[in-house]
């Protein structure tokens, strides 16, 4: 037993905190999100749980698996899409009764001095540089809070603030976190 988990065994079965009729993370999508919120604090925190060691197991499970169909396909894969005469995209195969379609994606990376030095080209010349490329300015969150106030204060109204999504974890206290 997890050190997590003793600080809720504290009646009956170690392993078995709460009654059997509670619900477990395979009910959570068939119950509403009242329903589980009025839960016990102590049986959210096992379901959150649960819930991050399945998702753990199951991503570990995923690399595990696209490893291995690597390992089978991979040069397969180069073989068909280097005889369509292809570097990148999508390729399709039998092996057996199924079909495998292996998709190497296409990553571009552009110079950004060498697009900044174009942009500046195509300006000179007279011409529209957003005909031809996509201008993005970003201002990094650390960089802002280190200007001074007078810099800050010119760009404040080009600053927009938006909450990101709250996450909320339960943990015991003064357990092994």
């Amino acid at each position: 037993m997890t050190a997590f988990q003793s600080i809720f065994a504290d009646h009956g079965d170690p392993y078995m905190p709460f009654p059997a009729n509670t619900p477990t993370v395979d009910d959570l999508p068939g119950l509403g999100l009242q329903d589980i919120a009025q839960l016990p604090v102590e049986l959210l925190a096992i379901l959150q749980r649960e819930i991050d060691e399945r998702m753990a197991r199951t991503k570990a499970a995923k690399a595990r698996l696209d490893g291995a169909l690597t390992v089978r396909y991979a040069t397969r894969a180069a073989e068909e899409r280097q005889a369509a005469g292809k570097d990148t995209g999508t390729i399709r195969f039998d092996d057996g009764d199924f079909t495998v379609v292996a998709d190497l994606p296409k990553r571009v990376d552009w110079d950004q001095d060498r697009l900044a030095a174009m942009v500046e080209r195509i300006t000179a010349a007279g011409d529209d540089p957003a005909q031809y490329v996509d201008i993005a300015f970003k201002v990094p969150e650390r960089k802002y809070a280190a200007w001074p106030d007078a810099i800050r204060a010119g760009f404040e109204p080009a600053r927009t603030v938006r909450p990101g999504t709250l996450k909320i974890e339960i943990v015991p206290q003064g357990g092994d976190q």
